[in-house]
């Protein structure tokens, strides 16, 4: 039993020492001194003795730098340079051309909380909130999604008049130039509302203020193109279009096929230096209407007029549509969702050096160029436009599911209609969340690589979600396309987000975790930088500090992992409030479960880890579901910590730390040594999988929130367009909604009536007389009923038409094959 006290007191030290983070030097004098102590108090002099030259053993030689670095540094150094793969230069610029937030803190194991907390509550600008009140208010109400998407196919004269009119085209560009100079955040915001109305639209709005010409001319633009473009693009008088994806490079931009050929050649009777392109371009979202065209292609300098380099790499220029042999093509049509689109086509084009963003210099920099600026861009344009879809969602489907009767009940009622709605409520709240925390990143500064692509993953696959259970809810309705019909188009576009701006199987399997582990993790890179360094010397200092430092992390990760995970995460500094406390420790236990497997599995797999990506991708879903949990506290802190908002906080909670549990578990399972996926599960899951999905009760609660007006559900759908207007159904549904709650308890008392043969009239006006004359109801109450059964009409109607509506205006003949277009 002495030998059993003594041994354990060491672990416990050890166990401490480790789960605290303390230096190497803290750990040896705290062990020892346990060991001591227990083992006199014990009678196990042996057994200390033993535990002493143990401890001494570890501890001497790691305590000594210079002969740490010769005797275990320098071997491992050179095993290290031989099995890490060498970074392309592509691969180097995108590690380096974003920065680390809080999401750094998530992948060390032990997240700072505080540091979170800290982070200033994002707000809009007396003017920003104008604008949202008042141009964006107004072009909403401007706004026929129907005659957009079925009878023009594009936005009419006065909606693109209007746009190019109040600068929406320019909500990035700084006021010195003519814009209006707004914050992400408030470029969320107006996207999110004009969503809530046209996905046609938002698009429109979005592409001009996200990657393209006038983000690329404001980091890197000359002096000469700032001053020529940027006002133009403020107002409208230019519509940019930046042309990326091509049919042999998509996802994969660093293969471009596109080319330009540094030459010269007679222009105005003037001999110019310049380059010849060629190229081949689709999807390129405005080109169609675009008077100025951003062109990314790869530059070629083989008379070496610009110097020795032959291959100069990815570059990016800007064309005026009047360039001659730049052609735009007809235009693509994305799933009836019209906003312009089309592909781009060039042969032998000459454009003069003066045409690349930035000047001849900044030739062969356009990947970091593009990186850099799709990060800010991915974080704002599609997260803020599925949020404003599954915001409107809340506000239709709750209503409707209040209004829509079936069994002499609300279909809200019943429970599988209920579990639609508690889904839709909770992702918007997680949505919600998330779009905020990386807008709010880029108004700090950063330039968020990962947060962009878990904010662009996640927000579309859960608008994909949400779009279906609203279908689901609606039924019939959701799916008679027309005027009347406010959920069709939703989802039908839904595919659109998910594939554009890079499809979101490669962003998952490839992106967030592929670049946060390097990213994010607080040694890798810094080993990975040091076999750069020229100096030996130099080198192996650095590569010694980053060693050993990852060693005491990933001994620590694994401490913190076990320990919580036996207590249930029941202990350890906490941020929070006494509600929200447990949620954060269960945010730390699986923090440092993440960063425990991502070394194991980077430590046992190395380079060939790039390849197993649906390994990767479940390491990226956990560090995901971290940052949008931790966005998720952030927002409930920022709001006052609102009591009423506690269901959907706790509902998109325990959907994330479930999802996060199924991935480790998945990522796990699936490991292929499998000893060491037996040891990891015993130290991420002591006890086995004990995270569950949100309760059923906790699912009520949430779609009671989104079935009836509230503060909650006011805050579900912040920046929706919901002004009771002419053209808009759900504004007008949303304004009923009240009077359908008040008029339920009456309409019992009708039906009991009812169904007792109370009445002698099968037409529901005269039974309303019956009852008031007879009592059953008031005056006024039966005129409540009658106000809401008018108005509930309208909403659950559908569209019908003539069969020649319904044609096409234009029928395909010569372009299409013979048999189809005798049909037509």
């Amino acid at each position: 039993m002495s030998v059993l006290l003594t041994l354990l007191a060491a672990l416990i030290a050890t166990g401490a020492c480790a789960y605290h983070r303390t230096s190497l030097r803290t750990w040896a004098i705290a062990t020892a001194l346990a060991t001591v102590v227990v083992g006199v108090l014990a009678g196990a002099p042996v057994t200390t003795v033993i535990l002493l030259i143990i401890v001494a053993v570890i501890a001497v030689p790691l305590l000594m730098p210079a002969f740490r670095r010769r005797q275990i540094s320098a071997p491992l150094l050179k095993i290290f340079a031989k099995v890490t793969p060498k970074l392309s230069d592509t691969e180097q610029t995108a590690l380096e051309a974003g920065t680390v937030g809080f999401e750094g803190e998530l992948f060390s194991g032990k997240p700072d909380w505080h540091e979170l907390l800290k982070q200033p509550k994002p707000e809009l600008s007396v003017e920003e909130q104008a604008f949202l009140d008042g141009p964006v208010e107004q072009l909403c109400s401007m706004i026929d999604d129907w005659q957009i998407t079925h009878e023009l196919g594009d936005l009419p004269p006065e909606v693109w008049e209007f746009i190019k009119k109040n600068k929406f085209f320019g909500m990035i560009i700084p006021k010195q130039y003519g814009g209006l100079q707004f914050s992400a955040l408030a470029h969320s915001a107006v996207l999110q509302k004009l969503a809530t109305m046209s996905a046609t639209v938002a698009s429109t709005v979005a592409v001009p203020n996200s990657l393209g010409p006038a983000e690329l001319l404001l980091h890197y633009g000359s002096d000469e193109q700032k001053n020529f473009y940027l006002p133009r693009l403020a107002v409208g008088e230019e519509i940019p279009c930046f042309a990326l994806t091509g049919p042999y490079a998509g996802s994969d931009a660093t293969s471009l096929t596109d080319y330009g050929v540094v030459c010269k050649q007679m222009v105005d009777g003037v001999e110019t230096l310049g380059i010849r392109l060629t190229f081949d371009k689709r999807y390129i979202t405005l080109a169609p209407v675009a008077t100025v065209v951003g062109l990314a292609f790869r530059m070629y300098d083989p008379d070496h007029l610009l110097g020795d380099k032959e291959d100069l790499g990815i570059t990016l220029a800007l064309l005026p549509r009047s360039t001659p042999g730049l052609e735009i093509g007809r235009r693509h049509y994305p799933l009836n969702i019209p906003f312009q689109n089309g592909p781009v086509h060039g042969k032998d084009v000459f454009a003069p050096l003066t045409t690349l963003i930035g000047g001849p210099h900044m030739a062969g920099h356009g990947w970091r160029m593009l990186v850099e600026c799709l990060s800010v861009g991915r974080a704002i344009s599609l997260p803020s436009n599925a949020t404003g879809g599954v915001r409107m969602a809340v506000a239709a489907t709750g209503a409707y599911a209040r209004m829509r009767k079936q069994f002499g009940l609300a279909v809200a009622r019943f429970e599988g209609v209920e579990e639609a709605l508690a889904r839709i409520g909770g992702l918007t709240y997680a949505t919600a969340a998330l779009s905020r925390a990386t807008a709010a990143a880029v108004d700090r500064g950063e330039k968020p690589a990962v947060p962009s692509a878990i904010a662009k993953y996640h927000a579309t696959e859960w608008g994909r979600v949400v779009a279906g259970d609203s279908m689901d809810v609606h039924g019939g309705k959701g799916v008679q396309l027309g005027p009347k019909n406010y959920a069709g188009r939703a989802w039908q576009g839904v595919p659109i987000a998910i594939t554009v701006e890079g499809a979101n199987i490669m962003t998952r399997s490839l992106m967030i975790f592929g670049q946060g582990a390097i990213r994010c993790h607080p040694y890798v890179l810094k080993e990975m930088q040091s076999l750069s360094i020229a100096d030996y010397g130099d080198r192996l200092k650095a590569f010694d500090r980053a060693l050993f430092g990852h060693i005491g992390f990933g001994i620590s990760n694994a401490v913190r992992a076990f320990t919580l995970g036996i207590t249930g995460s029941a202990i350890g500094d906490a941020a929070g409030d006494a509600y929200t406390r447990r949620y954060y420790r269960k945010l730390n236990r699986y923090s440092a479960a993440l960063a425990l497997c991502a070394d194991v599995f980077m430590g046992v797999l190395g380079g060939k880890l790039k390849f197993k990506e649906k390994l990767s991708a479940r390491l990226g879903d956990v560090l995901s579901y971290l940052y949008i949990a931790s966005a998720m506290l952030k927002r409930y802190e920022d709001t006052g910590r609102p009591e009423a908002d506690r269901p959907l906080l706790a509902w998109a909670f325990h959907e994330c730390v479930w999802r996060m549990q199924m991935a480790l578990d998945g990522a796990i399972r699936n490991f292929p040594v499998k000893p060491v996926g037996w040891l990891l599960r015993v130290l991420v899951f002591p006890f086995g999988r004990r995270e569950v999905p949100p309760s059923d009760r906790l699912g009520r609660r949430v779609a009671a929130i989104i079935t009836a007006p509230g503060e909650a559900r006011d805050r579900l759908t912040e920046w929706a367009y919901l002004t009771p207007s002419a053209n808009n159904t759900v504004g007008r549904m949303n304004a009923l909604l009240p009077d359908v709650i008040a008029a339920e308890p009456v309409e019992r008392k009708f039906l009991k009536a009812q169904k007792t043969g109370q009445f002698t009239s099968h037409e529901y006006n005269d039974q309303l007389l019956e009852a008031v004359k007879a009592g059953v109801i008031a005056d006024g109450e039966a005129a409540l009923l009658k106000r809401v059964r008018e108005g509930t009409f309208e909403f659950i109607s559908v569209d019908d038409f003539d069969p020649k509506e319904l044609r096409a205006a234009v029928v395909r003949s010569e372009s299409a094959p013979k048999g189809l277009a005798d049909a037509a």
